[in-house]
């Protein structure tokens, strides 16, 4: 007898949202602590809010073309089997990954001055128990809720792959928009508040006579809360969706059609992957003491541990053999292919943190780097990220390897399937992050204990951690799904090893190229972006310290505007967010009819190639400097205000973008690229 794989994905899809219900009510139970903070939460609150009411208005606009477009392809081409009901699935993708967000942010808005205030009352263990409550709502939200839609798609269209496809389409357009808007938002109004703040006026992060910091705690949640969320939602959907759409070309041995193994697979690993998650969050509100990193990494593992258990024992008692390309695969192959994403992840997380954490190597030379000036730090930031390729790659490379030898094309959308299993734990871990740094930011702002500051910035460089590490996953996860997808579409198209799909081929070989540009070129409409909205800020801020009396000075009742900061960090990133999410939708689609279904793949090859490099590179090259800075402002180098803190603020406003607007929106790139050519692949075939 086979598992009702919807029926206890669809259960487990409700735990999840009931765990996310229970945690809400856990962190909004806990005190804000004084009106001041109180007050400061707010602030954020509403600008976060404004912000993506905004970014959500341009992405609805936009998706109601694209459903538009795939209803009249329906009726032009009623053969293709692309029409509204595609379109009705990406309305799903869009509104689970909206929703996702938007939940998540308005946690983890309200979680930061509780956080503060936990830190104030109980230390660190009270702090670190109600940030990552808070993150984990961010976490739980998003597999929950992905897995309720999908489960709701698959059902509503009898498990029809042309149309599902449209799920993913929609979750990764609403990634894209969320992550580039969110990173450009995050980014312009950090620096615009350092460069002003700390190395021209001299005055402590998050100094509340900056007009800047507001809109900066506003950033750090729409960038790297709602951002992430929605780019980890949409490489754990997209995971599922590439092993579905291979999953219907399989056959049982005998000739029959796809066995019921192959298609429950991926929806009975991401169940398990919820259940381990919520135990490994309940791991760390229960037994984290005084050392959040080890909680946090503890949590992590054992997660991981647990998914590997439960999916082991589920392809022990249903699985079965299969025939993919006229290759027979044995029932432990797609159980392999899990394991070997599970622990390819782990490697490409760990590579991350000890490339970017202040206890290894790599960060402690290039904080001694800073020393002799920011031109050194940002030279030593860069060469670190570009090491920091090479072992996650071979590791991926072996990962791909290993998976296609005991699976096929479907094993290599297993294994990142493996690597996304446990999202809702990765998610949790990486929301943190952005709550305990507004946590820092109120208690500096309400002239609280510098005690409560220590605390909090102990778990914001620990949360710098855990964002690497997380990082690591996403584009470790992105690499995986999109070759997945790759596949699927290679597939779809019909695309053989013959004269199609060869490198004598010059379509081919042209789309190759330009697939390898178009990250570069997507990267520097992102760069751009970041720096005409932090030149803006930048000019408002030395505008308000020059024209609001007694502003720098500190004198009391004197308030700067951060309204009018929080504006212009929100229109910088509607207007750079705008030509970069067009491009990616719009580039897939002119080459697929320009040079047909395989000078497309050849586009994706080199798209995917070049942009887990570039990926890679740039989040790791930007955590570097960022924990750099903070291992030099725990005393080292001669601490705060010294020349070394100097050139490494400098250094830090450099690796910011790299780090959360590039790097994260890249893997975006890709992965919807990919998803679109798979979308579109009966077009492209005729």
């Amino acid at each position: 007898m086979e598992v009702p794989f919807l029926k206890v994905a669809a259960g487990t899809s409700v735990v999840a949202l009931l765990f996310v219900i229970y945690l809400a009510r856990y962190v909004l139970s806990k005190p804000q602590g004084s009106d001041k903070m109180a007050n400061l939460s707010r602030h954020i609150q509403l600008g976060a809010l404004a912000f993506l009411k905004r970014e959500y208005a341009w992405v609805f606009g936009l998706s109601v073309i694209v459903i538009g477009i795939l209803s009249a392809i329906g009726i032009a081409k009623p053969d293709l089997g692309l029409n509204y009901q595609t379109g009705i699935a990406f309305a799903f993708g869009a509104v689970a990954s909206t929703c996702a967000g938007f939940i998540g942010m308005f946690i983890a808005t309200r979680a930061n001055a509780r956080t503060t205030a936990a830190a104030e009352s109980h230390g660190v263990k009270g702090a670190l128990d109600v940030a990552v409550s808070g993150g984990a709502v961010m976490g739980m939200s998003v597999v929950g809720i992905a897995l309720l839609g999908l489960v709701v798609v698959y059902w509503l269209f009898e498990g029809n792959a042309t149309i599902v496809n449209g799920y993913a389409m929609g979750a990764s357009l609403v990634a894209l928009f969320a992550r580039s808007g969110g990173g450009i938002f995050t980014k312009g109004a950090d620096m615009g508040a350092d460069l002003v703040g700390k190395v021209e006026a001299g005055i402590p992060e998050d100094d509340p006579r900056n007009p800047a910091v507001i809109a900066d705690n506003v950033g750090d949640n729409v960038g790297d809360v709602a951002g992430l969320g929605a780019d980890l939602l949409e490489s754990y959907v997209e995971s599922i969706i590439a092993s579905l759409a291979i999953a219907a070309m399989i056959t049982a041995v005998g000739g029959a059609g796809a066995p019921v193994y192959v298609k429950a697979f991926p929806f009975i690993t991401a169940a398990i992957g919820i259940l381990a998650s919520i135990i490994g969050v309940l791991y760390v509100k229960i037994f984290a003491k005084s050392n959040p990193q080890s909680a946090l990494m503890m949590g992590t593992y054992l997660s991981a541990f647990l998914a590997i258990v439960g999916v082991a024992a589920y392809a022990k008692m249903f699985g079965t053999s299969f025939v993919l390309s006229n290759v027979e695969y044995f029932w432990y192959g797609p159980l392999a292919a899990c394991v070997i994403g599970i622990v390819a992840g782990s490697i490409v997380g760990f590579v991350s943190e000890y490339f970017t954490s202040c206890d290894y190597k790599p960060v402690k030379e290039l904080a001694r780097r800073c020393e002799t000036g920011p031109a050194t730090a940002v030279v030593e930031g860069t060469a670190i990220g570009m090491q920091s390729t090479m072992a996650p790659v071979i590791v991926l490379a072996l990962a791909v390897l290993g998976a296609y030898h005991f699976a096929g094309v479907y094993g290599v959308a297993i294994a990142a399937l493996g690597m996304l299993a446990t999202t809702g734990m990765v998610v949790a871990v990486d929301a943190y992050g952005p709550i305990a740094d507004n946590a820092g930011g109120i208690a500096e702002m309400a002239h609280l204990d510098p005690k409560v500051r220590e605390i909090t910035d102990n778990l914001d460089a620990v949360g710098n951690t855990t964002a690497a590490i997380g990082k690591g996953f996403a584009i470790g996860s992105a690499a995986f799904a999109a070759i997945g997808l790759l596949s699927a579409y290679i597939l779809a198209a019909g695309l053989t090893e013959g004269d199609a799909i060869s490198l004598n081929n010059p379509k081919i070989l042209a789309g190759v190229l330009i697939g390898a540009m178009l990250p570069f070129w997507f990267s520097s409409m992102l760069f751009r972006a970041v720096g005409n909205c932090a030149d803006t800020m930048i000019q408002e801020v030395r505008r308000q310290f020059k024209e609001i009396p007694g502003l720098r000075e500190g004198v009391e009742g004197v308030e700067p505007d951060s309204t009018r900061c929080v504006e212009i960090a929100t229109q910088g990133a509607i207007n750079g967010m705008l030509l970069p999410g067009i491009t990616a939708i719009l580039f897939p689609v002119v080459i697929g009819f320009a040079m047909g279904a395989a000078g497309l793949a050849g586009m994706l090859v080199g798209a995917i190639a070049t942009g887990v490099m570039l990926g890679i590179q740039t989040a790791n090259s930007g955590g570097a400097m960022d924990n750099a800075k903070k291992y030099i402002e725990e005393g080292h180098h001669g601490g705060k205000n010294s020349e070394a803190h100097k050139a490494a603020v400098v250094g830090d406003t450099v690796g910011d973008p790299l780090k959360d607007t590039v790097g994260p929106s890249i893997n975006i790139l890709i992965k919807l690229m990919c998803v679109i050519a798979l979308v579109l692949a009966p077009l492209f075939a005729q």
